[in-house]
Protein backbone atom coordinates (compact mmCIF):
# COMPACT_ATOMS: atom_id res chain seq x y z
CA UNK A 1 0.00 0.00 0.00
CA UNK A 2 1.48 3.80 -0.61
CA UNK A 3 1.01 6.58 1.63
CA UNK A 4 -0.04 8.58 -0.96
CA UNK A 5 0.97 11.00 -3.44
CA UNK A 6 3.24 13.86 -3.03
CA UNK A 7 1.31 16.42 -2.93
CA UNK A 8 0.77 17.94 0.78
CA UNK A 9 1.48 21.80 0.73
CA UNK A 10 4.72 23.23 2.75
CA UNK A 11 2.88 23.21 6.14
CA UNK A 12 2.69 20.42 9.16
CA UNK A 13 -0.79 19.82 8.87
CA UNK A 14 -0.77 18.64 5.68
CA UNK A 15 2.06 16.65 6.20
CA UNK A 16 0.91 14.84 9.40
CA UNK A 17 -1.86 12.36 7.64
CA UNK A 18 1.04 11.08 5.33
CA UNK A 19 3.20 10.35 7.76
CA UNK A 20 0.74 9.24 9.72
CA UNK A 21 0.13 6.49 6.42
CA UNK A 22 3.35 5.68 6.53
CA UNK A 23 4.00 4.68 10.12
CA UNK A 24 0.53 2.29 9.96
CA UNK A 25 1.86 0.72 7.00
CA UNK A 26 5.44 0.61 8.33
CA UNK A 27 3.89 -1.23 11.66
CA UNK A 28 1.47 -3.58 9.34
CA UNK A 29 4.50 -4.67 7.62
CA UNK A 30 6.98 -5.29 10.49
CA UNK A 31 4.18 -7.50 12.12
CA UNK A 32 3.46 -9.45 8.74
CA UNK A 33 6.73 -9.92 8.65
CA UNK A 34 6.53 -9.28 4.78
CA UNK A 35 9.86 -7.90 3.21
CA UNK A 36 8.66 -7.21 0.25
CA UNK A 37 6.04 -4.81 1.87
CA UNK A 38 9.02 -3.16 4.24
CA UNK A 39 11.08 -2.72 1.54
CA UNK A 40 8.65 -0.58 -0.51
CA UNK A 41 8.10 1.95 1.84
CA UNK A 42 11.80 3.32 2.03
CA UNK A 43 13.49 4.79 -0.99
CA UNK A 44 15.75 2.36 -3.44
CA UNK A 45 18.76 4.86 -1.85
CA UNK A 46 17.81 4.92 1.57
CA UNK A 47 19.63 4.61 4.95
CA UNK A 48 18.05 3.40 8.47
CA UNK A 49 20.72 4.18 11.41
CA UNK A 50 20.56 1.96 14.75
CA UNK A 51 21.93 3.34 17.64
CA UNK A 52 21.82 -0.32 19.66
CA UNK A 53 18.00 0.36 20.16
CA UNK A 54 17.07 -2.47 18.09
CA UNK A 55 20.50 -3.78 17.04
CA UNK A 56 22.24 -3.50 20.09
CA UNK A 57 25.28 -2.50 17.77
CA UNK A 58 25.48 1.34 16.11
CA UNK A 59 25.12 0.70 12.40
CA UNK A 60 23.97 2.05 9.35
CA UNK A 61 21.83 -0.04 7.17
CA UNK A 62 21.82 1.12 3.17
CA UNK A 63 19.16 0.21 0.42
CA UNK A 64 15.43 -0.47 0.80
CA UNK A 65 16.30 -4.45 0.64
CA UNK A 66 18.65 -4.16 2.71
CA UNK A 67 17.33 -2.38 5.36
CA UNK A 68 13.81 -4.50 5.29
CA UNK A 69 15.54 -7.92 5.37
CA UNK A 70 17.55 -6.38 8.72
CA UNK A 71 14.16 -4.51 9.87
CA UNK A 72 13.07 -8.39 10.00
CA UNK A 73 16.07 -10.11 11.54
CA UNK A 74 16.07 -8.08 14.83
CA UNK A 75 12.02 -7.57 14.91
CA UNK A 76 10.67 -10.92 16.31
CA UNK A 77 13.78 -11.38 18.99
CA UNK A 78 13.66 -7.79 19.98
CA UNK A 79 10.23 -7.61 19.63
CA UNK A 80 10.49 -4.30 17.58
CA UNK A 81 7.14 -3.05 17.14
CA UNK A 82 4.26 -0.06 18.17
CA UNK A 83 6.40 2.71 15.76
CA UNK A 84 4.00 6.11 16.46
CA UNK A 85 4.35 9.44 15.79
CA UNK A 86 5.30 11.17 18.88
CA UNK A 87 2.96 12.48 20.95
CA UNK A 88 2.86 16.87 20.96
CA UNK A 89 5.83 16.81 18.64
CA UNK A 90 5.83 19.16 15.56
CA UNK A 91 5.89 17.61 12.26
CA UNK A 92 8.67 19.33 10.08
CA UNK A 93 8.60 20.02 6.12
CA UNK A 94 12.15 20.58 5.21
CA UNK A 95 13.37 22.05 1.73
CA UNK A 96 16.49 21.12 0.33
CA UNK A 97 18.50 21.50 -1.87
CA UNK A 98 18.41 19.19 -5.37
CA UNK A 99 18.19 16.34 -5.29
CA UNK A 100 16.29 15.74 -2.63
CA UNK A 101 13.93 18.66 -2.23
CA UNK A 102 10.63 18.29 0.04
CA UNK A 103 11.12 15.95 3.22
CA UNK A 104 8.60 14.97 5.36
CA UNK A 105 9.71 14.64 8.85
CA UNK A 106 8.71 13.63 12.80
CA UNK A 107 10.05 11.81 15.85
CA UNK A 108 8.54 8.85 16.32
CA UNK A 109 9.01 6.49 19.47
CA UNK A 110 8.65 2.48 20.04
CA UNK A 111 9.11 -0.21 21.82
CA UNK A 112 11.17 -3.44 21.78
CA UNK A 113 11.37 -6.07 24.51
CA UNK A 114 13.77 -4.12 26.54
CA UNK A 115 13.97 -0.65 25.01
CA UNK A 116 11.48 2.79 24.86
CA UNK A 117 12.71 4.28 22.15
CA UNK A 118 12.50 7.38 19.94
CA UNK A 119 13.72 7.87 16.26
CA UNK A 120 13.41 10.54 13.58
CA UNK A 121 11.96 9.57 9.85
CA UNK A 122 11.86 11.85 7.21
CA UNK A 123 9.57 10.98 3.71
CA UNK A 124 10.89 12.17 0.67
CA UNK A 125 8.47 11.64 -2.85
CA UNK A 126 9.34 8.36 -4.64
CA UNK A 127 9.56 8.23 -8.52
CA UNK A 128 6.12 7.76 -8.70
CA UNK A 129 4.86 10.30 -6.73
CA UNK A 130 4.32 8.09 -3.26
CA UNK A 131 6.19 9.35 -0.07
CA UNK A 132 9.16 7.16 1.01
CA UNK A 133 11.12 6.97 4.00
CA UNK A 134 14.23 8.38 3.24
CA UNK A 135 15.93 8.08 6.43
CA UNK A 136 15.03 6.09 9.43
CA UNK A 137 17.07 6.35 12.96
CA UNK A 138 15.87 4.34 15.97
CA UNK A 139 18.12 4.91 19.17
CA UNK A 140 17.06 4.07 22.53
CA UNK A 141 15.52 6.16 25.48
CA UNK A 142 14.58 3.94 28.40
CA UNK A 143 15.99 0.81 29.67
CA UNK A 144 12.79 -1.07 30.26
CA UNK A 145 12.42 -1.21 34.07
CA UNK A 146 15.66 0.94 34.44
CA UNK A 147 14.13 4.61 34.32
CA UNK A 148 17.01 7.11 34.33
CA UNK A 149 17.24 8.44 38.36
CA UNK A 150 15.94 12.55 36.96
CA UNK A 151 12.77 14.26 37.49
CA UNK A 152 9.66 12.60 38.65
CA UNK A 153 12.21 9.31 39.04
CA UNK A 154 14.70 11.36 40.94
CA UNK A 155 15.86 10.08 44.44
CA UNK A 156 14.18 11.09 47.75
CA UNK A 157 17.23 12.39 49.30
CA UNK A 158 17.86 12.98 53.12
CA UNK A 159 14.25 12.62 54.60
CA UNK A 160 14.35 10.85 58.10
CA UNK A 161 17.40 12.72 59.64
CA UNK A 162 20.11 9.72 58.74
CA UNK A 163 23.57 9.39 60.84
CA UNK A 164 25.72 10.40 57.77
CA UNK A 165 24.45 13.21 56.01
CA UNK A 166 25.09 14.03 51.86
CA UNK A 167 28.61 15.15 52.90
CA UNK A 168 29.43 12.17 54.93
CA UNK A 169 28.21 9.78 52.42
CA UNK A 170 29.47 11.18 49.17
CA UNK A 171 33.03 10.89 51.28
CA UNK A 172 32.61 7.59 51.61
CA UNK A 173 31.17 7.17 47.91
CA UNK A 174 33.80 8.54 46.20
CA UNK A 175 36.64 6.90 47.58
CA UNK A 176 35.37 3.59 47.16
CA UNK A 177 37.12 1.75 50.06
CA UNK A 178 34.22 -0.67 50.59
CA UNK A 179 33.74 -1.70 46.92
CA UNK A 180 34.69 -1.17 43.69
CA UNK A 181 33.02 0.79 41.30
CA UNK A 182 31.05 -1.11 38.68
CA UNK A 183 32.53 1.27 35.62
CA UNK A 184 35.66 2.82 35.80
CA UNK A 185 35.46 5.92 33.14
CA UNK A 186 39.60 7.16 32.20
CA UNK A 187 39.10 11.20 31.42
CA UNK A 188 37.26 13.65 32.92
CA UNK A 189 36.97 15.82 29.99
CA UNK A 190 33.32 16.67 28.58
CA UNK A 191 32.94 13.15 27.24
CA UNK A 192 34.47 11.48 30.24
CA UNK A 193 31.62 13.52 32.12
CA UNK A 194 28.67 12.88 30.12
CA UNK A 195 29.12 9.20 30.37
CA UNK A 196 29.25 9.37 34.14
CA UNK A 197 26.41 11.55 34.63
CA UNK A 198 24.81 8.89 31.55
CA UNK A 199 25.85 6.08 33.90
CA UNK A 200 25.05 7.32 37.52
CA UNK A 201 21.50 8.30 36.04
CA UNK A 202 21.06 5.06 35.47
CA UNK A 203 22.20 3.77 38.79
CA UNK A 204 25.43 2.80 38.13
CA UNK A 205 28.38 2.81 40.44
CA UNK A 206 31.06 5.21 38.38
CA UNK A 207 34.43 6.32 39.80
CA UNK A 208 36.27 9.07 36.90
CA UNK A 209 39.76 8.89 37.02
CA UNK A 210 41.53 11.59 35.58
CA UNK A 211 45.46 12.71 35.16
CA UNK A 212 45.58 16.35 35.80
CA UNK A 213 44.81 17.72 39.18
CA UNK A 214 41.68 19.80 38.58
CA UNK A 215 39.09 18.82 36.84
CA UNK A 216 38.70 21.26 33.77
CA UNK A 217 42.66 21.27 32.91
CA UNK A 218 42.90 19.64 29.67
CA UNK A 219 41.21 23.16 28.78
CA UNK A 220 42.32 25.35 31.80
CA UNK A 221 46.27 25.29 30.57
CA UNK A 222 45.83 25.60 27.40
CA UNK A 223 46.71 28.87 25.31
CA UNK A 224 44.81 31.61 26.53
CA UNK A 225 43.07 32.95 23.62
CA UNK A 226 40.85 28.93 23.03
CA UNK A 227 37.65 29.53 22.60
CA UNK A 228 34.87 27.04 21.22
CA UNK A 229 34.33 27.77 17.60
CA UNK A 230 30.58 27.08 17.84
CA UNK A 231 28.01 28.41 20.16
CA UNK A 232 26.72 27.13 23.62
CA UNK A 233 23.48 25.86 22.09
CA UNK A 234 25.61 23.08 20.45
CA UNK A 235 27.89 22.31 23.08
CA UNK A 236 25.31 21.92 26.21
CA UNK A 237 25.99 18.80 28.74
CA UNK A 238 23.13 16.09 29.96
CA UNK A 239 21.15 17.50 32.62
CA UNK A 240 22.64 20.77 33.63
CA UNK A 241 22.71 23.36 31.10
CA UNK A 242 24.79 26.16 30.91
CA UNK A 243 23.11 29.85 32.40
CA UNK A 244 21.33 31.77 29.86
CA UNK A 245 23.23 34.79 30.86
CA UNK A 246 26.95 32.98 29.30
CA UNK A 247 28.45 34.40 25.93
CA UNK A 248 27.78 32.69 22.83
CA UNK A 249 31.03 31.96 22.59
CA UNK A 250 32.56 30.70 25.79
CA UNK A 251 36.24 30.71 26.40
CA UNK A 252 38.41 27.84 27.13
CA UNK A 253 38.82 28.93 31.20
CA UNK A 254 34.65 29.33 31.52
CA UNK A 255 34.25 25.36 30.13
CA UNK A 256 37.00 24.31 32.52
CA UNK A 257 35.41 26.03 35.41
CA UNK A 258 32.19 24.38 34.17
CA UNK A 259 33.39 21.22 33.80
CA UNK A 260 34.87 21.31 37.75
CA UNK A 261 30.95 22.57 38.83
CA UNK A 262 29.30 20.13 36.30
CA UNK A 263 30.99 17.40 38.50
CA UNK A 264 30.32 18.14 42.11
CA UNK A 265 26.54 19.64 41.34
CA UNK A 266 26.03 15.96 39.82
CA UNK A 267 27.78 14.36 42.54
CA UNK A 268 30.39 12.17 40.28
CA UNK A 269 33.22 10.28 42.03
CA UNK A 270 36.08 12.11 40.54
CA UNK A 271 40.06 11.10 41.37
CA UNK A 272 42.06 13.69 39.91
CA UNK A 273 46.19 13.92 39.85
CA UNK A 274 45.36 10.05 39.39
CA UNK A 275 46.61 8.11 36.48
CA UNK A 276 46.39 4.31 34.86
CA UNK A 277 49.27 2.61 35.66
CA UNK A 278 48.89 -0.71 34.05
CA UNK A 279 45.08 -2.80 33.95
CA UNK A 280 44.41 -6.71 32.45
CA UNK A 281 40.97 -8.05 31.98
CA UNK A 282 39.74 -11.78 33.92
CA UNK A 283 37.80 -13.16 30.83
CA UNK A 284 36.56 -15.61 33.48
CA UNK A 285 35.65 -12.83 36.27
CA UNK A 286 34.45 -10.46 33.68
CA UNK A 287 36.58 -8.07 35.67
CA UNK A 288 39.08 -5.49 35.07
CA UNK A 289 42.08 -5.30 37.61
CA UNK A 290 43.46 -1.87 36.83
CA UNK A 291 45.98 -0.33 39.18
CA UNK A 292 45.76 3.32 39.77
CA UNK A 293 48.66 5.39 41.41
CA UNK A 294 47.08 8.43 42.84
CA UNK A 295 48.60 11.84 44.04
CA UNK A 296 50.62 11.28 47.27
CA UNK A 297 51.66 7.87 45.64
CA UNK A 298 49.40 5.36 46.66
CA UNK A 299 48.71 2.64 44.54
CA UNK A 300 44.65 1.32 44.58
CA UNK A 301 43.62 -1.87 42.79
CA UNK A 302 40.55 -2.00 41.40
CA UNK A 303 38.03 -4.27 39.83
CA UNK A 304 35.50 -2.89 37.55
CA UNK A 305 33.43 -4.55 34.74
CA UNK A 306 33.41 -1.70 32.56
CA UNK A 307 36.70 0.38 31.34
CA UNK A 308 35.30 3.45 29.39
CA UNK A 309 38.26 5.26 27.50
CA UNK A 310 37.04 9.27 27.38
CA UNK A 311 40.83 10.15 25.89
CA UNK A 312 40.45 13.16 23.96
CA UNK A 313 38.42 13.68 20.69
CA UNK A 314 40.52 11.85 19.00
CA UNK A 315 44.40 10.55 20.34
CA UNK A 316 47.73 12.31 20.98
CA UNK A 317 49.05 14.37 19.40
CA UNK A 318 51.72 13.11 16.31
CA UNK A 319 55.16 14.35 16.63
CA UNK A 320 57.67 14.12 13.73
CA UNK A 321 61.28 13.57 13.83
CA UNK A 322 62.66 16.83 11.97
CA UNK A 323 66.32 16.99 9.90
CA UNK A 324 68.72 18.38 11.71
CA UNK A 325 66.55 18.08 14.95
CA UNK A 326 69.49 17.68 17.57
CA UNK A 327 71.67 21.19 16.12
CA UNK A 328 68.57 23.12 16.60
CA UNK A 329 68.79 25.35 19.68
CA UNK A 330 65.37 26.39 20.32
CA UNK A 331 62.69 24.61 21.51
CA UNK A 332 59.89 21.99 19.53
CA UNK A 333 57.03 21.30 20.84
CA UNK A 334 53.21 19.76 19.43
CA UNK A 335 50.21 21.32 19.60
CA UNK A 336 49.28 19.44 22.77
CA UNK A 337 52.04 20.88 24.96
CA UNK A 338 52.08 24.54 23.26
CA UNK A 339 50.95 26.87 26.81
CA UNK A 340 50.26 30.42 25.87
CA UNK A 341 53.62 32.95 25.95
CA UNK A 342 52.90 36.09 27.40
CA UNK A 343 56.40 36.87 26.96
CA UNK A 344 56.57 36.28 23.07
CA UNK A 345 57.15 39.92 21.84
CA UNK A 346 60.09 39.71 19.54
CA UNK A 347 60.02 35.69 18.80
CA UNK A 348 60.07 34.10 16.03
CA UNK A 349 58.21 31.37 15.89
CA UNK A 350 57.29 28.57 12.80
CA UNK A 351 53.66 26.65 13.27
CA UNK A 352 53.85 23.87 11.04
CA UNK A 353 50.34 22.40 9.66
CA UNK A 354 47.31 24.27 9.27
CA UNK A 355 44.29 22.70 10.84
CA UNK A 356 42.60 24.39 13.68
CA UNK A 357 45.00 24.21 15.78
CA UNK A 358 47.85 25.29 13.99
CA UNK A 359 45.65 28.58 13.19
CA UNK A 360 44.42 29.37 16.93
CA UNK A 361 48.09 29.09 18.01
CA UNK A 362 49.57 31.26 15.53
CA UNK A 363 47.02 33.53 16.85
CA UNK A 364 47.93 33.32 20.07
CA UNK A 365 51.66 34.11 19.45
CA UNK A 366 50.42 37.23 16.96
CA UNK A 367 48.42 38.56 19.89
CA UNK A 368 51.71 38.17 21.97
CA UNK A 369 53.70 40.15 19.75
CA UNK A 370 55.13 37.07 17.67
CA UNK A 371 56.97 36.85 14.38
CA UNK A 372 54.98 33.78 13.10
CA UNK A 373 55.17 31.91 9.32
CA UNK A 374 52.43 29.08 9.15
CA UNK A 375 53.96 25.88 7.34
CA UNK A 376 51.15 24.95 5.09
CA UNK A 377 51.74 21.21 3.69
CA UNK A 378 48.59 20.77 2.19
CA UNK A 379 45.41 23.19 1.62
CA UNK A 380 42.80 23.32 4.50
CA UNK A 381 39.38 23.94 3.86
CA UNK A 382 38.52 27.14 5.72
CA UNK A 383 34.96 28.93 6.65
CA UNK A 384 33.89 31.66 8.63
CA UNK A 385 32.51 31.01 12.30
CA UNK A 386 29.28 32.63 11.66
CA UNK A 387 28.89 30.71 8.45
CA UNK A 388 29.50 27.58 10.45
CA UNK A 389 27.11 28.22 12.83
CA UNK A 390 24.04 29.32 10.35
CA UNK A 391 24.15 26.14 8.12
CA UNK A 392 26.01 23.05 9.59
CA UNK A 393 24.58 24.06 12.91
CA UNK A 394 21.32 25.82 12.24
CA UNK A 395 19.32 22.85 14.90
CA UNK A 396 21.48 24.41 17.78
CA UNK A 397 19.82 28.28 18.32
CA UNK A 398 18.19 29.99 21.31
CA UNK A 399 14.95 29.16 19.63
CA UNK A 400 15.33 26.00 18.62
CA UNK A 401 13.86 22.86 18.78
CA UNK A 402 14.50 21.09 22.53
CA UNK A 403 17.45 19.93 23.06
CA UNK A 404 16.71 16.55 23.55
CA UNK A 405 14.97 16.64 19.91
CA UNK A 406 17.12 18.45 18.43
CA UNK A 407 20.39 15.91 18.92
CA UNK A 408 18.02 12.95 17.75
CA UNK A 409 17.02 15.35 14.56
CA UNK A 410 20.56 15.81 13.84
CA UNK A 411 21.92 12.42 14.19
CA UNK A 412 18.96 10.82 11.67
CA UNK A 413 21.29 11.92 9.06
CA UNK A 414 23.52 9.06 8.35
CA UNK A 415 27.08 9.89 8.03
CA UNK A 416 27.93 9.23 4.52
CA UNK A 417 24.48 11.00 3.85
CA UNK A 418 25.30 14.08 5.69
CA UNK A 419 29.06 14.15 3.48
CA UNK A 420 26.08 14.46 0.30
CA UNK A 421 24.44 17.14 1.87
CA UNK A 422 27.71 18.96 3.12
CA UNK A 423 28.61 18.79 -0.45
CA UNK A 424 25.71 21.48 -1.63
CA UNK A 425 26.56 23.15 1.80
CA UNK A 426 30.29 23.87 1.26
CA UNK A 427 29.13 25.58 -2.00
CA UNK A 428 26.71 27.87 -0.08
CA UNK A 429 29.46 28.54 2.36
CA UNK A 430 31.88 29.43 -0.48
CA UNK A 431 29.48 31.85 -1.55
CA UNK A 432 29.05 33.47 1.82
CA UNK A 433 32.43 32.96 2.30
CA UNK A 434 33.89 34.78 -0.91
CA UNK A 435 35.56 37.68 0.46
CA UNK A 436 37.36 35.70 3.12
CA UNK A 437 38.94 33.09 0.41
CA UNK A 438 39.84 35.76 -1.79
CA UNK A 439 41.79 37.27 0.59
CA UNK A 440 44.21 33.68 1.72
CA UNK A 441 44.27 32.85 -1.76
CA UNK A 442 46.11 36.81 -2.40
CA UNK A 443 48.23 35.50 0.63
CA UNK A 444 49.35 32.22 -0.98
CA UNK A 445 46.90 30.57 1.23
CA UNK A 446 45.64 27.34 -0.29
CA UNK A 447 41.92 26.05 0.74
CA UNK A 448 39.60 23.45 -0.21
CA UNK A 449 36.49 21.62 0.37
CA UNK A 450 37.68 18.56 1.11
CA UNK A 451 39.03 15.98 -1.91
CA UNK A 452 35.35 15.25 -3.08
CA UNK A 453 33.86 18.57 -1.73
CA UNK A 454 32.03 17.31 1.03
CA UNK A 455 33.74 20.06 3.71
CA UNK A 456 35.33 20.30 6.96
CA UNK A 457 32.35 17.16 7.97
CA UNK A 458 33.89 14.58 6.28
CA UNK A 459 37.36 15.44 7.03
CA UNK A 460 36.69 15.58 10.95
CA UNK A 461 34.99 11.73 10.55
CA UNK A 462 37.81 10.68 7.72
CA UNK A 463 41.27 12.47 9.16
CA UNK A 464 40.08 14.27 12.35
CA UNK A 465 41.52 17.77 11.14
CA UNK A 466 42.05 19.30 7.91
CA UNK A 467 40.18 22.24 8.64
CA UNK A 468 39.75 25.62 10.27
CA UNK A 469 36.66 27.45 11.45
CA UNK A 470 37.81 31.20 11.36
CA UNK A 471 37.74 33.23 14.96
CA UNK A 472 40.71 35.78 13.39
CA UNK A 473 43.62 33.90 12.75
CA UNK A 474 42.73 33.89 8.92
CA UNK A 475 42.13 37.34 8.66
CA UNK A 476 45.53 37.74 9.84
CA UNK A 477 47.26 35.99 6.99
CA UNK A 478 45.06 38.22 5.11
CA UNK A 479 46.62 41.12 6.41
CA UNK A 480 50.15 39.70 6.43
CA UNK A 481 50.18 39.25 10.17
CA UNK A 482 50.57 35.60 9.93
CA UNK A 483 53.24 34.82 7.20
CA UNK A 484 52.79 31.48 5.36
CA UNK A 485 55.51 28.91 3.68
CA UNK A 486 53.54 27.17 1.14
CA UNK A 487 53.79 23.42 -0.36
CA UNK A 488 56.85 23.02 1.59
CA UNK A 489 58.26 21.06 4.42
CA UNK A 490 61.22 21.37 6.90
CA UNK A 491 64.29 20.07 4.96
CA UNK A 492 67.06 20.94 7.76
CA UNK A 493 67.35 22.42 11.34
CA UNK A 494 70.63 23.87 11.84
CA UNK A 495 71.35 26.40 15.63
CA UNK A 496 68.09 28.83 14.47
CA UNK A 497 67.66 27.98 10.95
CA UNK A 498 64.61 26.60 9.50
CA UNK A 499 65.90 25.55 6.07
CA UNK A 500 62.53 24.27 3.65
CA UNK A 501 62.73 22.20 0.75
CA UNK A 502 62.27 24.86 -1.90
CA UNK A 503 65.53 26.05 -0.65
CA UNK A 504 64.83 29.39 1.51
CA UNK A 505 65.49 29.70 4.64
CA UNK A 506 64.24 31.07 7.57
CA UNK A 507 66.63 32.57 10.38
CA UNK A 508 66.59 33.33 14.55
CA UNK A 509 64.04 30.96 14.68
CA UNK A 510 63.15 30.44 18.69
CA UNK A 511 60.41 28.10 18.34
CA UNK A 512 58.62 25.29 15.94
CA UNK A 513 55.12 24.13 16.82
CA UNK A 514 54.17 20.91 15.42
CA UNK A 515 50.46 21.14 14.95
CA UNK A 516 50.23 17.67 12.49
CA UNK A 517 46.79 16.64 13.83
CA UNK A 518 46.52 13.23 16.20
CA UNK A 519 47.75 9.76 16.26
CA UNK A 520 44.88 7.13 15.68
CA UNK A 521 43.51 6.25 19.06
CA UNK A 522 44.19 2.56 19.06
CA UNK A 523 48.02 4.09 19.50
CA UNK A 524 46.96 5.64 22.65
CA UNK A 525 45.14 1.69 23.45
CA UNK A 526 47.93 0.18 23.02
CA UNK A 527 50.01 2.32 25.28
CA UNK A 528 47.39 2.11 28.10
CA UNK A 529 46.47 -1.97 27.98
CA UNK A 530 48.80 -3.59 25.86
CA UNK A 531 49.02 -4.99 21.84
CA UNK A 532 46.53 -7.61 22.68
CA UNK A 533 43.71 -5.23 23.34
CA UNK A 534 44.70 -2.62 21.09
CA UNK A 535 44.54 -5.27 18.36
CA UNK A 536 41.48 -6.75 19.51
CA UNK A 537 39.90 -3.40 19.62
CA UNK A 538 41.56 -2.18 15.98
CA UNK A 539 42.13 1.27 14.20
CA UNK A 540 39.62 4.00 16.21
CA UNK A 541 37.99 7.06 14.47
CA UNK A 542 37.73 6.95 10.66
CA UNK A 543 34.57 5.24 8.92
CA UNK A 544 33.62 2.00 8.46
CA UNK A 545 31.99 0.60 5.04
CA UNK A 546 28.54 1.45 6.56
CA UNK A 547 29.88 5.29 7.47
CA UNK A 548 29.68 4.43 11.36
CA UNK A 549 32.67 5.69 13.05
CA UNK A 550 35.53 2.84 14.06
CA UNK A 551 35.26 2.03 17.89
CA UNK A 552 32.99 4.70 19.59
CA UNK A 553 29.98 3.86 21.91
CA UNK A 554 29.63 0.25 20.44
CA UNK A 555 30.95 -3.15 21.81
CA UNK A 556 34.13 -3.84 20.70
CA UNK A 557 36.79 -6.93 20.26
CA UNK A 558 37.42 -6.63 23.83
CA UNK A 559 34.91 -7.10 26.31
CA UNK A 560 34.50 -4.70 28.86
CA UNK A 561 35.88 -2.11 27.04
CA UNK A 562 34.53 1.01 25.45
CA UNK A 563 35.49 4.58 24.11
CA UNK A 564 33.69 7.79 24.59
CA UNK A 565 35.17 10.48 22.26
CA UNK A 566 33.67 12.98 19.75
CA UNK A 567 32.29 16.47 20.10
CA UNK A 568 29.42 17.97 22.59
CA UNK A 569 26.85 16.93 20.31
CA UNK A 570 28.02 13.65 19.57
CA UNK A 571 28.53 12.63 23.20
CA UNK A 572 25.35 13.90 24.83
CA UNK A 573 23.35 11.62 22.71
CA UNK A 574 26.04 8.53 22.39
CA UNK A 575 26.48 8.80 26.30
CA UNK A 576 22.74 7.97 26.70
CA UNK A 577 23.25 5.28 24.03
CA UNK A 578 26.39 3.88 25.89
CA UNK A 579 25.48 4.02 29.10
CA UNK A 580 21.87 2.29 28.19
CA UNK A 581 24.32 -0.55 26.69
CA UNK A 582 26.30 -1.14 29.90
CA UNK A 583 23.14 -1.37 32.19
CA UNK A 584 21.70 -4.00 30.07
CA UNK A 585 24.90 -5.78 30.37
CA UNK A 586 24.35 -5.39 33.90
CA UNK A 587 21.48 -6.41 34.61
CA UNK A 588 21.58 -9.37 32.26
CA UNK A 589 19.61 -8.29 29.74
CA UNK A 590 22.91 -8.55 27.30
CA UNK A 591 25.33 -11.33 27.98
CA UNK A 592 28.15 -10.58 25.81
CA UNK A 593 30.11 -14.09 26.08
CA UNK A 594 26.85 -15.60 24.98
CA UNK A 595 26.38 -13.39 22.34
CA UNK A 596 30.38 -13.97 21.49
CA UNK A 597 29.61 -17.87 21.57
CA UNK A 598 26.89 -17.51 19.28
CA UNK A 599 28.57 -15.53 16.93
CA UNK A 600 31.27 -18.31 16.63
Amino acid sequence: MTVGAATPAGDSAAALPVLERWVEDFNRALESRSEAALAALFLDDSYWRDFAACTWDVRTVHGASDIAAALLAVAEPEKVHEFCLEHGKTVRVVERPQPWQRSLEALVTFDTASILGRGYVKLVAGPSGEWLAWTLLTTPDELKGHPELTGSNRPVGELHRPALNWSDRRAIEVEFRDRDPEVLVLGAGHSGLSAAARLKALGLDTLVVEKNPRVGDNWRTRYRSLNLHNEVWANQMPYLLFPPTWPAYCSKDKIADWFESYASILDLNVWTGTSLERASYSEGARRWTVELRLPGGEVRTLHPRHLVLAIGVFGEARRISLPGADHFQGEIITSQEYRSDRDAAGRRVVVVGTGSSGHDIAQDYVVHGADVTMVQRSSTCVMNVETTNSLAYALYTEDGPPLDDADVMAASTPILLSGELHRHMSRRMAELDADLLSGLHAAGFKTDYGSDGTGFLMKYYRQGGGYYINIGASDLIAEGKIKIKNGVEIADLRERTVVFTDGSALHDVDTIVLALGFRNMQDTVRNLLGDGVADAVGPIWGLRDDGEVRGLYCPLGQPGLWIMGGSFVQCRLMSKVLAIQIKAREVGIIDDAARVKAQA
